[in-house]
């Protein structure tokens, strides 16, 4: 469930857009050591006959390569022209919000923040020097899914 929000004072197109979300969701699935995607394939049915809370235990015990329905994402929301200003300027600048329920500490932030930092030079322009992320290591019940929390 690891969430990456993305602001920038940049107009971002739809192709760029899309290069950033793809580059990004890989980049924080592997840092944080969380899959992109996991697929269950006990989904369909537990859905029908059971608990959320039960089908979450279920799905997370058996998970495997055999699948019909996602369970679990990475999360991505990229948001362009955002008025910002950093250092006294407009100059091209961004920031950012990684929120997971853990995989996150000194040595994965560090790598987050400079892949991500490197996503945005790359696409957009952006120096390192004028992006800030912030990084926050929540509790299950802190993040709502599915009309419940993790």
């Amino acid at each position: 469930m690891p969430t990456l929000n993305l602001y920038t004072n940049v107009p971002v197109d739809t192709v760029v857009a899309s290069d950033i979300l793809k580059d990004a969701t890989k980049a924080v699935a592997k840092i944080i050591g969380k899959p992109e995607s996991v697929k269950c394939r006990f989904f369909s049915f537990l859905s029908f006959s059971l608990g959320p809370k039960y089908l979450r235990m279920t799905c997370y015990l058996h998970c495997s390569r055999t699948v019909r329905r996602y369970f679990h994402y990475v999360m991505i929301l990229l948001n362009g022209s955002v008025p910002i200003a950093f250092a006294g300027t407009e100059a091209p600048a961004a920031y950012g919000e990684l929120i997971s329920i853990g995989g996150l500490g000194p040595s994965v932030n560090g790598k987050l923040s400079s892949t991500i930092a490197e996503i945005l030079e790359t696409k957009l322009s952006i120096d390192c020097s004028r992006f800030y992320i912030k990084l926050y290591d929540v509790q299950r019940s802190f993040f709502g899914f599915n009309g419940s929390t993790f």
